[in-house]
């Protein structure tokens, strides 16, 4: 009995890495009483794909559809002075910040439904802070990551590069030269990214409103709050976490928690 299911255990075991993001597709060559099961199980990944593409196309079409009219707005009133235009000025940038807001979602929430999708967490940590050091290049920031080569995300390489560039951006715009990043799997199919800087922290009782108020990270000062919106947004779409805390190095913490990829 053990002999002849073998090969439904090892379909089995197959489709569990697809779905823990260690593989795409169904490879192996099963018995042809259960081939087509397998076959299917790759079309069904193929539909998922294509639906996604789909929703991605749409999105973009709607971005655009909505944006160009706002930009037209905005460029109308910004030509203009008095209250009117003002108001029209004003109202026209929360439309299209919440437009914005919401075409994130919309895109983060399609990509988190992907099976199959796995990212090294080391490649993007490395690329990211080759670049930010060369940005930061006059202030002689020291960016020290540290990440096993086998932990990877489970999700797209886009989606992490956006919420790790945030974090670590907002690091080294704040540090005084330090910034350090560490990263983890903490098992039941987690991990967390740990990023600390030494600059001037974040009080107690703004944490919670950094969160939540979504204003954008360049717009932030030292002392009152960081614009956290798009990576709480992109965090959330794949069931993860965020909360801010002290580091040792005397600024803020950042614990990033998100679904892990089996090496």
């Amino acid at each position: 009995m053990q002999i002849g299911l073998r090969p439904l255990f090892s379909l089995r075991n197959e489709i569990a890495d697809v779905r823990k993001g260690k593989t795409a597709r169904i490879g192996r060559t099963y018995p042809m009483e259960i081939q087509p099961l397998a076959e299917q199980v790759n079309r069904l990944l193929d539909h998922n794909q294509e639906t996604v593409e789909r929703q991605r196309t749409h999105v973009g079409n709607l971005a655009h559809a909505l944006k160009t009219p706002l930009s037209v707005m905005l460029a109308e009133a910004g030509s203009q002075k008095g209250d009117l235009p003002d108001m029209v000025r004003k109202q026209t940038e929360v439309m299209k910040a919440q437009v914005d807001h919401h075409l994130r979602r919309a895109r983060a929430a399609a990509r988190a439904q992907l099976l199959g999708e796995r990212t090294p967490i080391a490649e993007v940590l490395d690329e990211m802070a080759v670049m930010l050091e060369r940005v930061f290049e006059e202030k002689a920031v020291e960016i020290d990551w540290r990440a096993p080569d086998e932990l990877g995300f489970r999700g797209e390489r886009q989606d992490l590069q956006e919420i790790l560039g945030n974090l670590m951006e907002n690091a080294c715009k704040w540090s005084k030269r330090r910034v350090r990043i560490t990263a983890g799997a903490t098992g039941l199919g987690q991990m967390v990214v740990v990023v600390e800087d030494d600059g001037p922290g974040l009080p107690v009782d703004q944490r919670e409103a950094a969160l939540e108020r979504g204003a954008r990270m360049d717009e932030t000062t030292p002392g009152s709050g960081l614009g956290l919106s798009i990576v709480v947004e992109l965090t959330r779409a794949y069931g993860g976490r965020i909360t801010l805390a002290d580091s040792d190095l005397g600024g803020l913490k950042v614990l990033l928690e998100l679904p892990a990829a089996e090496a």
